[in-house]
């Protein structure tokens, strides 16, 4: 089994704010894409990494990542497109893939040492359990109470074989109405059994200007 990571980084990041993708966005004096990029560079289990990029900013990821051991590849209008993109890119020999948010930067060690461990066998995905307690509502009336037990925040790794992936990508073409948010979603689409790897609250995602201070 040789693992490669996709890194998505396509998106513009706008619920940020600022005159540039929240990607590049300095963390502690790095770019954000670089802390989750560097995260996979640094484990001896990643053979290769891809980071899929919008287009109009394809020459800055070039040359900031011209000294890495990084692959840049557009991204898709969908994320699951530019997913796809970076697949393609990935060299032929690695047999299966990590999918990761560029912004989720501070995903650890121990995280990615266990999807890799679990992708020997299954198909995964990092998800925190939920300990709030959620409701169902219409019109801002509570219809339900959910039962937490059984509810996961879904997060990123997700990982499954390379082959498979792409095999699934082939029989999308038939369902023009579904847009997956996440490779969990397409593996569930065609019932494929997904194993949960726990995650944490390190490795949340930052989507809003309210969610990137917490982390500066």
């Amino acid at each position: 089994m040789r693992i490669g990571a996709v890194i998505t980084a396509g998106g513009l990041g706008k619920r940020v704010g600022g005159d540039i993708p929240k990607q590049l966005v300095k963390l502690h004096g790095k770019a954000m894409w670089l802390h989750s990029a560097e995260a996979f560079l640094n484990n001896k289990k990643i053979k290769a990494v891809v980071i899929t990029v919008p287009a109009n900013w394809q020459n800055y990821f070039i040359e900031e990542s011209k000294n890495l051991p990084i692959i840049v590849a557009l991204g898709g209008k969908e994320r699951w497109q530019s997913v796809k993109n970076g697949i393609e890119a990935l060299p032929k020999n690695i047999s299966h893939v990590m999918v990761h948010d560029a912004a989720r930067p501070f995903v650890s060690q121990d995280i990615i040492n266990s999807v890799a461990k679990t992708l020997a066998k299954d198909c995964c995905l990092v998800a925190k359990p939920v300990f709030d307690t959620v409701k169902v509502a219409k019109n801002s009336y509570v219809k339900n109470t959910l039962d937490r037990k059984s509810l996961f925040l879904a997060q990123t790794p997700q990982a499954a074989p390379v082959d498979l992936l792409k095999k699934l990508y082939k029989k999308m073409e038939k369902f023009r109405d579904f847009c997956p948010t996440d490779e969990a979603s397409i593996l569930e689409k065609f019932r494929v059994p997904i194993k949960i790897v726990e995650g944490n609250a390190k490795n949340d995602k930052i989507t809003t200007k309210e969610e990137l201070d917490k982390f500066l």
